[in-house]
């Protein structure tokens, strides 16, 4: 009906004029800016559990992603978890909900869809600040603006399966569209890891977005171009995954000198923002200020 306001969403807050779009920085000198974002607890807390088995009777405890960040170096050895080990089978182990499932027909009939995609349908019913986490503003501005996006998570799910918990932010309304996706790399999953090149399933999460993040810069200089005015940045909440992924973005800086690496690690209440020289790291921006303030932190 004419003049009919959209439902509002839980929390949401609500424009009465449009946001106008900004080109890149650069953009008039032939240069693009480049989001990089891991997912969980960066752009979005979800309640996807990661399951331990006691030692002794097998008995399942399920931990949020803040708890297995916090304790996952002492299950097994010391602490709360002593008692308890992990399982890397990706059927019946640790990360089975952080998997796609083999649905059957009937389940697709009846509705059934993949863990990532339901999780999403759960957060998003919630208050959002409940579930936007540190780089939520910064992933909605690289996404209303068109940005050339990529998405290098933990993750073990097909890349189609990202993209179908993404679109139920947009038909819900957080997101305006779908993002510009540049690359998708969910680096547990089996195929996405032949990709990048461990034919030995062997390597660690944090190796392996290394490689992915190197193989989303190769790709936008093929389909980009060569600019030096190209800008990477890439944001992620594991500091074992930023000292990485800084070292894969100082090696690109050698090979890439004109052009210019950022890297975010993001904290619940603040984030700190660092420039990947050839021979040292800048940093930028250290604060403890209002997350909005990391929307064009690339830029």
């Amino acid at each position: 009906m004419k003049g009919q306001r959209k439902k509002r969403l839980p929390g949401q807050l609500h424009f009465d004029l449009d946001i106008p779009k900004y080109h890149d920085r650069n953009f008039h000198l032939g240069g693009r800016s480049f989001y990089f974002f891991d997912f969980d607890d960066n752009v979005a807390y979800l309640s996807t559990p990661i399951i331990i088995f006691h030692k002794k009777t097998g008995e399942e405890v399920k931990l949020s992603s803040g708890d297995f960040a916090a304790e996952h170096r002492n299950i097994g050895s010391s602490g709360l978890y002593q008692d308890y080990f992990m399982d890397f089978n990706d059927v019946n182990g640790s990360f089975r909900h952080f998997r796609d499932k083999e649905l059957n027909p009937l389940e697709i009939k009846a509705g059934k869809k993949q863990g990532f995609v339901e999780d999403i349908e759960q957060a998003i019913e919630k208050v959002d600040l409940l579930w936007k986490a540190p780089s939520w503003n910064c992933f909605y501005h690289a996404t209303y603006n068109q940005r050339p996006v990529s998405l290098i998570t933990a993750r073990g799910h097909h890349p189609n399966t990202i993209k179908d918990g993404l679109k139920l932010m947009v038909k819900s309304g957080y997101l305006p569209h779908d993002p510009n996706y540049h690359s998708i790399f969910p680096v547990s999953n089996p195929e996405v890891r032949l990709e990048l090149g461990d034919k030995e399933f062997k390597q660690s999460v944090a190796e392996l977005k290394r490689h992915a993040i190197r193989a989303s810069v190769e790709k936008a200089i093929v389909e980009y171009g060569y600019s030096p005015f190209h800008r990477f940045g890439m944001s992620d909440d594991d500091h074992k995954n930023v000292e990485l992924i800084s070292e894969e973005m100082r090696d690109l800086k050698k090979k890439y000198p004109e052009m210019s690496f950022f890297v975010i690690e993001t904290f619940k209440d603040s984030y700190s923002k660092l420039e990947i020289l050839e021979h040292e790291t800048r940093t930028v921006i250290s604060s403890k200020e209002s997350k909005s303030n990391q929307m064009s932190l690339f830029e």
